[in-house]
């Protein structure tokens, strides 16, 4: 993990992930656009299928301000396809299986549940700008209203 977390104003660390569209994402590839990335658990679990169907619903909002959205998790490109069909989402999910953008942007903490600890993603979210500097971030995210939290940060 790194020793010290990416903050507000930082460069945005760059990836190129394979995306459920056949082709890889880089962060390089989005300059000039917004950039709406979020860390979430795992495909097709309560709290994930509610944050990407509220990026899904409010995707024209982003997409008039210029913003792209991308989930990205640890699972595979055959998850995420399968996660996108049943739910319609209209975005890119990035498959991180190796972890290691994860932990470039420090979304892999240590967790608690039913009193074990454990390392997992921290749902978050980070706010890139069109030069590749981040503007905005989220960590620990709450589902409820977070894409209107995102949506109002963007000029």
């Amino acid at each position: 993990m790194p020793s010290t977390e990416i903050r507000e104003g930082d460069a945005a660390p760059d990836f190129n992930l394979p995306a459920n569209n056949g082709e890889n994402v880089s962060l390089n590839g989005l300059k000039g656009k917004w950039v709406v990335l979020y860390f979430y658990p795992k495909d097709d679990t309560p709290g994930c299928t509610k944050e990407a169907c509220s990026f899904r619903d409010t995707k024209p909002k982003f997409a008039k301000k210029n913003a792209v959205v991308l989930g990205v998790s640890k699972d595979s490109v055959g998850s995420h396809e399968k996660f996108i069909g049943k739910y319609n989402l209209n975005f890119l999910l990035l498959a991180d299986t190796t972890g290691e953008t994860i932990e470039k942007y420090g979304a892999f903490k240590k967790k608690s549940m039913f009193g074990k600890t454990f390392l997992g993603i921290q749902r978050s979210t980070f706010l890139i700008n069109p030069e590749g500097k981040i503007a905005k971030i989220w960590r620990n995210v709450t589902v409820d209203g977070h894409e209107e939290e995102v949506w109002k940060e963007l000029p």
